[in-house]
């Protein structure tokens, strides 16, 4: 799983994304933009034995496995989709 490096590390973040998605790729960017480190897997991209586990990791988090799924500290935090303003509530801590 590629990891994004940035400044902020306070949060374990991990994504799960499309990498023909729009929405993906403007969750990665606001990541970037707020400079917080993640990692992410384009789930259309892996196949055989590591798809397969890649999916089901995703299905214990989202089980209608939507994407961006955006995985925060191991699932105390998961959010679906691209919320913009809850993604920097979550990660931006309190700043």
């Amino acid at each position: 799983m590629p990891v994004v490096p940035g400044k902020k590390r306070t949060h374990k973040v991990k994504m799960f994304t499309l990498s023909t998605c729009g929405w993906c790729k403007k969750t990665k960017a606001l990541m970037q933009e707020m400079d917080c480190e993640y990692e992410y897997v384009d789930i259309d991209v892996v196949s055989g034995e590591e798809g397969k586990k890649v999916r089901e990791e995703l299905k214990k988090y989202n089980p209608s496995q939507n994407v961006p799924t955006i995985v925060i500290d191991n699932g105390k935090t998961v959010i679906i989709g691209f919320k913009e303003d809850k993604i920097k509530e979550v990660l931006s801590d309190g700043k």
